[in-house]
C-alpha cells in the first residue's frame, strides 16, 4: 500500500503548497524518505529539472525542503496559460500541445495515466509522498475527468486532508460546504482536516473546529497560526510577490505583465532590505527608480503590445533618458531589441513587431524549446553564476557582442554601448550571493550581507517548526499509512 497523503484545500490560495514544504521539510528531518507531488499545476513560473524537462516553482521549492533534486515526475502535468482561454500543456517535462481550455478535457484520459505513472515511480523510491491538489475538490462541475484532486485520489487510492483559510472569513462554511457538496465516495476519502493563517490566540476557534469535525465526521488536526515568514519562500504566483523594503536605498520597479513567467528573479531581490522593489500592476506608470527590470512573459508579443498599451515604453524611454539602468530577462530581454518575429505563429497569428529598441538585437521565435540548467560567470567581476534557460526563440544583433556573461567560454546576453541596458537569457542568477552582490555595486547599489539560498532553508526549517507546534502529525502519520 502506498505511503502517501493529498493535502486538498477548500479554495484557491488556502496554503496548500506552503503547507507541503512544511510538512516535508518535517518529515525529512524525521529520517524519512520524502518526496512532494503536484499531479497537475497551472502556472508560468516553472523550474528546470536535472532531468532536463520543466515543473512548477512550488513542487522545486518542496523538492528542496525534502533535501532532494527536482524531477518530472514531481509535477507530471503543467498548464502554463498563453492567452485568456488558452494553455500550453507540459506533460512530465516536456510540451505536449497548446490547447484551448474547451478541448483540454478530450486529453484528460491520456494525462491521468501520465500522472499515475510518475505517482508510482516516485513512490517506488521513497517512504512518503506528500501529494498538492489544486483548486478546491469542490468545484464538483470539473469532477468529471478531474486529475487535479478527487479524481487523482481515486485513481491512486490516497487518503485526503482538507485545508480552509480562515484568514479570509467563512472557513466554517468553506468545510462544511466542501463536505455537502461533494459526492459521498469522495467525501469518504477525506480522513482530517486543518484550519490554517489562524492571527490570534487559536483556542479561541476551538467551538468551530468541534462544530467542523461533528457536521462532517472528518478528524481536527490543528489550527496553524499566520506564519509571517512565508513572503521569504519563493512564490510560484506573481501576487504572492509583494513589493518589499521601501525604504531600501535602491529603487528597482518591475511592470507585472499579464503572462508573466519565471519571475523568480525577482525573489532574491525582494528579500534584500537594501533594495525597495516595487512591482508595478497594469494601470500604473512606471514609478522614478534606479533600475527598471523587465522580467519574463509567457507571450512576449502580447506582452509587449500591453506594455506600451499602459504606457510604459514611454516611462521607460524617461528613465533611460534619466540615466536609469535596465535590464531584461529572457521575454523581457526580447522586448528590449529592434525587432521580435514570430514567422511560425507561435504566440498567435505569424507576424514581426517593433521592440523597444534600447538594445541593437533582433529575436526570431522558433518552435524548439530550450531548456537547461547554465553555469555562467559574470565578466565584470568572475563571479560564478548559476540558473537556467526556458525559452523559445534566438536572439541576435551587435549588442550581443558585449555579452555580460560567459557560458562555456562563449559570451552570453547583451548590452548597450554605455552599459546601462542589459539583457539575458539566464533565470535565476539573482540567488548566487556574490553574483548579486557584484552586479548591483556595479549600477551603484550595496546588496545587503547575507546568503539567500541559506536563508530560503532556514525559512524551511522554521516553517516545520511552526507546523510540528500547531498540527497533531502522529494523526497525519496516521492518515498517510507511514510505517517506521
Amino acid at each position: 500500500m502506498t505511503r502517501a497523503v493529498m493535502i486538498q484545500g477548500a479554495g484557491s490560495n488556502v496554503g496548500k503548497s506552503m503547507l507541503v514544504a512544511g510538512l516535508c521539510r518535517h518529515f525529512a528531518r524525521q529520517g524519512l524518505r520524502v518526496r512532494p507531488f503536484k499531479p497537475q499545476n497551472m502556472s508560468n513560473n516553472a523550474a528546470v529539472t536535472a532531468d532536463g524537462g520543466e515543473i512548477g516553482r512550488a513542487q522545486a521549492l518542496q523538492a528542496l525542503a525534502c533535501g532532494v533534486e527536482p524531477r518530472v515526475d514531481m509535477n507530471p502535468v503543467l498548464l502554463k496559460p498563453e492567452t485568456e482561454i488558452g494553455a500550453q500543456v507540459v506533460v512530465q517535462g516536456h510540451r505536449l500541445a497548446t490547447v484551448r481550455a474547451r478541448d483540454y478535457a478530450k486529453l484528460k484520459p491520456q494525462l491521468l495515466e501520465a500522472c499515475l505513472t510518475s505517482f508510482r515511480r516516485l513512490s517506488d523510491d521513497c517512504d512518503l509522498v506528500i501529494v498538492e491538489g489544486a483548486g478546491s475538490p469542490a468545484e464538483i462541475n470539473l469532477r468529471a475527468g478531474d486529475i487535479a484532486n478527487m479524481g487523482f485520489a481515486a485513481a491512486a487510492d490516497l487518503p485526503v486532508i482538507l485545508a480552509g483559510d480562515i484568514d479570509r472569513g467563512g472557513v466554517i462554511a468553506q468545510l462544511v460546504g466542501t463536505h455537502a457538496v461533494l459526492d459521498p465516495g469522495d467525501a469518504s476519502r477525506i480522513e482530517g482536516f486543518l484550519v490554517n493563517k489562524f492571527r490570534g490566540d487559536a483556542t479561541l476557534f476551538a467551538d468551530g473546529m468541534r462544530e467542523i469535525a461533528a457536521r462532517t465526521g472528518w478528524t481536527g488536526l490543528g489550527i496553524v497560526p499566520w506564519f509571517e515568514e512565508a513572503w521569504r519562500l519563493p512564490a510560484e504566483d506573481v501576487m504572492d510577490i509583494r513589493s518589499r523594503s521601501r525604504d531600501g536605498a535602491f529603487r528597482i520597479a518591475v511592470p507585472r505583465l499579464n503572462r508573466i513567467a519565471n519571475f523568480d528573479d525577482l525573489d532574491p531581490l525582494s528579500a534584500d532590505p537594501a533594495l525597495s522593489v516595487e512591482i508595478v500592476p497594469p494601470g500604473r506608470p512606471l514609478p522614478v527608480a534606479d533600475l527598471i527590470l523587465i522580467p519574463g512573459s509567457k507571450s512576449t508579443i502580447a506582452d509587449l503590445a500591453s506594455f506600451r498599451a499602459n504606457g510604459w515604453d514611454i516611462d521607460l524611454m524617461a528613465h533611460r533618458r534619466r540615466g536609469g539602468h535596465v535590464l531584461g530577462i529572457c521575454g523581457g530581454y526580447q522586448m528590449l531589441g529592434r525587432s521580435l518575429s514570430d514567422p511560425g505563429g507561435i504566440e498567435g497569428p505569424p507576424a514581426t513587431v517593433p521592440g523597444l529598441g534600447l538594445l541593437d538585437v533582433d529575436t526570431v521565435l522558433a518552435p524548439k524549446k530550450h531548456l537547461a540548467r547554465v553555469a555562467a560567470r559574470y565578466v565584470a567581476s568572475g563571479a560564478a553564476v548559476a540558473g537556467y534557460e526556458i525559452h523559445m526563440g534566438q536572439t541576435t544583433g551587435p549588442d550581443a557582442g558585449r555579452g555580460w556573461l560567459e557560458v562555456d567560454g562563449a559570451r552570453a546576453g547583451a548590452a548597450s554601448a554605455d552599459g546601462h541596458v542589459l539583457g539575458c537569457y539566464l533565470h535565476g542568477l539573482f540567488t548566487g550571493d556574490a553574483f548579486r552582490a557584484a552586479f548591483l555595486a556595479r549600477i551603484g547599489a550595496a546588496a545587503s550581507e547575507g546568503q539567500y539560498g541559506a536563508g530560503v532553508e532556514d525559512v524551511l526549517d522554521r516553517l516545520a517548526d511552526h507546523l510540528a507546534a500547531a498540527l497533531d502529525l502522529g494523526g497525519i502519520e496516521r492518515i498517510a499509512r507511514v510505517i517506521r
